[in-house]
């Protein structure tokens, strides 16, 4: 008869088991088995039912993202060309790679304890007793030799201990296969707007390239007219401080595509040409309208929302393990062969030889190491819990936040665009004035500069839209399908 741990009694109460169905339930566990484990149950959702931009357009309207994969979404051949490279060779993403394979491997280790291990076995031994250790006063040569299959240790999982931690290893394993597909993600979204930002500064170029040639001839006619007399001095210093100037802001712009294009090679993982090519070459066409849904579409769709998931169902089965503790453990050791004092008779008549011993523990005292180990297990449990709403809660902000930016930034390109227009033409009725001697030299500088700085902010304007579009893309969950998987 068995005496319960204090331990266990304390484990009964916070398994609310009635003692009069204690006996009853133990009888149906050794026929059947059972877990421990509380029933799952998915948090509720702790965001708001809609986005708070749910009634613009682009809520509404446009593709599932569940179903388009990056190919279908980017349609830029370059692009399409170095996300591949980068999915093959990015060095961050092999990492995670080798990570879903671990944690693979361990949920295979944990399956395994499931059933029986069978193994074969040999031994042989020769041995010398002296005559004076004999019995018979006679020097004694003796062998033993044995031959079987063995069952090594193997618990009868009455209490579903063994089979939460294996449930506890899959979940894990599926939670690192979602983190190697949100690795995907991130990548591909790096990538685009890396070469977003390519081609911006592209574009930069070749905007001050050609501000850099109206300053050169600006410069040659202040300064003929200051030869001739027509002009100051001071008109032909300031048109050559205004053309070094955009000198330099184009040395700035060599180096930031430099560094940008550095960055680049280290997402794709391999040497990549630079080309020249202004954002206005990309820009039809570029991004497409996404349907984006509710806020629940998230959970079935992005992989860091499905991760957290899955490591809170394997917290909630690891209290099934932690909690299987107090109940006895019995296991199973036997083996089944021959043996004989020489090796000819192994296979000989008699020589059946065999062994079997069940074994059972229960935990008496241990000085409240199960309920502490219990204790934990919860813990972590609701640990998880609120890192699934963080989580749940990153992913509501992240998309809300591409919504907004797409909805501003589109406003603000319409706006940028009728600043550059009236910039353009404040710097043509400049210099008309001042060919006609009514204004000084420094008032087209002036207007000069300002259109520039205007042409400037619409390009920037123009790739932070698209960049939104792929912000928005990344945050629902796109980038590959699971078809692609």
């Amino acid at each position: 008869m068995f005496a319960l741990s204090f331990e266990s009694i304390k484990a009964f109460k916070s398994l609310r088991v009635k003692p009069r169905s204690i006996l009853a339930g133990a009888l149906v566990t050794v026929l059947v088995g059972c877990s421990l484990a509380p029933s799952y149950k998915r948090p509720a959702l702790p965001t708001a039912a809609v986005y708070p931009d749910a009634n613009g357009a682009m809520a509404v309207a446009g593709l599932d993202v569940r179903r388009l994969g990056w190919r279908e979404f980017f349609t830029d051949a370059r692009l399409q060309e170095l996300i591949a490279q980068a999915l093959e060779n990015n060095r961050d993403l092999r990492i995670a790679i080798q990570r879903v394979k671990e944690a693979r491997a361990l949920y295979r280790i944990r399956r395994a304890d499931l059933v029986p291990n069978i193994s074969a076995d040999g031994v042989g031994s020769r041995s010398r007793v002296p005559s004076d250790l004999s019995i018979t006063g006679s020097a004694v040569t003796s062998g033993q030799y044995q031959a079987d299959v063995g069952l090594n240790t193997w618990e009868l999982d009455f209490w579903g201990r063994v089979r939460n931690l294996a449930a506890a290893a899959l979940e894990s394993y599926l939670a690192t296969e979602e983190a190697q597909r949100a690795a995907i993600i991130s990548l591909v979204g790096q990538v685009a707007n890396t070469y977003l930002l390519e081609r911006e500064l592209d574009e930069l170029l070749e905007i001050a390239q050609y501000t850099i040639g109206i300053r050169e001839e600006s410069y040659r006619i202040a300064r003929r007219r200051y030869e001739v007399g027509f002009a100051s001095k001071l008109d032909a210093v300031q048109a050559e401080a205004q053309l070094n100037q955009a000198r330099a802001d184009q040395a700035v712009l060599h180096r930031r595509r430099d560094l940008n294009h550095n960055a680049l090679t280290l997402l794709v993982g391999a040497s990549t040409v630079a080309e020249a090519k202004p954002l206005s070459r990309i820009e039809p066409g570029f991004v497409q309208e996404i349907f984006v849904g509710l806020p629940s579409d998230l959970l079935m769709n992005r992989p860091d929302v499905l991760a957290a998931e899955h490591q809170l169902k394997a917290a909630n089965a690891n209290i099934g393990a932690a909690r299987a503790a107090f109940f006895p453990r019995i296991a199973l050791t036997g083996a089944f062969g021959t043996a004989s004092a020489e090796l000819s008779g192994l296979l000989g008549a008699g020589s059946r030889a065999w062994n079997f011993a069940p074994s059972i523990t229960l935990p008496i005292f241990e000085g409240g190491r199960n309920l502490a180990n219990l204790d934990v297990a919860e813990a972590r449990r609701n640990q998880a819990v609120a890192d699934y709403e963080r989580t749940i809660q990153t992913a509501f902000r992240e998309v809300a936040d591409a919504l907004a930016e797409r909805r501003w930034l589109a406003v603000q390109v319409v706006d940028q665009q009728a600043t550059l227009a009236a910039q353009t033409e404040r710097a043509r009725l400049a210099g008309l004035r001042y060919q006609s001697g009514a204004v000084p030299y420094l008032e087209v500088l002036d207007a000069e500069r300002d259109r520039f700085v205007a042409e400037q902010a619409l390009v920037q304007a123009r790739r932070a839209l698209l960049s939104s579009g792929v912000g928005l893309y990344a945050a629902l969950g796109g980038g590959i399908t699971r078809e692609a998987q």
